[in-house]
């Protein structure tokens, strides 16, 4: 029996723990004179959604930009997958599987569904022209079976302008996924969206969770943020001001320690 245990306990000691997606460690971020971020520290896991919360000149965006290449740290190391990483560029993060959603949606209005939702991404046949069957036929299933878009209506030609805000923001955060992002951030996503849009919006973000990936979520709201987040993440000054998981705070708790941090510089 001791042998069994010994044999046990040493195949357990082999098996390492899964590191986080990412790992910022001690980043900061200057410009000229101005610390914006200042030796930040944070995981963002497998398969969670993360509310990254701060008021305005907190830092969410320039952290955002440094994660996704458009910055590069002034000092400090990022991690992603186990392996120390440096991103020079958008094109390099998407290639190693983080995309950005942005509030402006950054889709062109004047092309089409299937051509929005291969830009940058065409599908090219053996002689290199572009396959503009098989990119109709990957949007038309992406439209119905990730999008929920079941109008007749509303077809893979149909020109985004045509297209609500929440619909809009389908596609982007269905076209991350449909490429395997990893991580897929949301830089205020809900942004002069209705009701029934930002719902729809919410929808698409818990979509993520099922699907076994995982976001960093940012908004200004914590009525949004709350409903689908695991746990959130405090920005303050460019310096993370604390971590709070949801099943420790309420929503009016968060709320409230969002007030007095503003008020008084203190997450408590």
């Amino acid at each position: 029996m001791s042998g069994a245990i010994k044999e046990s306990e040493s195949a357990a000691e082999v098996v390492a723990p899964k590191p986080p997606l990412l790992r910022m460690v001690d980043v900061c971020k200057r410009f000229g004179g101005v610390q914006v971020l200042d030796k930040v520290n944070l995981e963002i896991g497998d398969n969670e959604i993360v509310g990254l919360v701060g008021d305005n000149g907190a830092g969410k965006s320039t952290l955002i930009k440094t994660i996704t290449g458009v910055h590069l740290p002034t000092s400090g190391d990022l991690y992603y997958k186990g392996e120390k990483i440096s991103i020079h560029s958008v094109k390099k993060s998407r290639e190693m599987g983080i995309e950005t959603v942005y509030q402006e949606r950054a889709l062109a209005d004047l092309q089409t569904i299937w051509q929005n939702m291969f830009l940058g991404r065409e599908i090219s046949n053996k002689l290199g022209f572009l396959n503009i069957k098989e990119q109709k036929r990957q949007s038309e299933t992406m439209m119905r079976e990730h999008m929920g878009f079941t109008s007749k209506a509303i077809t893979v030609d149909t020109e985004v302008e045509f297209l609500s805000g929440g619909e809009k923001q389908g596609i982007a955060i269905s076209r991350a996924l449909y490429f395997n992002a990893d991580l897929i951030i949301l830089d205020e996503p809900t942004v002069a969206l209705s009701l029934s849009e930002t719902q729809r919006v919410q929808d698409f973000i818990k979509d993520i969770k099922r699907r076994g990936h995982s976001a960093i979520y940012i908004s200004h709201s914590i009525y949004l943020l709350y409903p689908v987040c695991d746990r959130f993440i405090v920005l303050d000054r460019g310096k993370v001001a604390g971590v709070l998981y949801k099943k420790d705070v309420t929503m009016d708790e968060l709320q409230e320690k969002m007030v007095n941090l503003v008020k008084t510089g203190v997450l408590e």
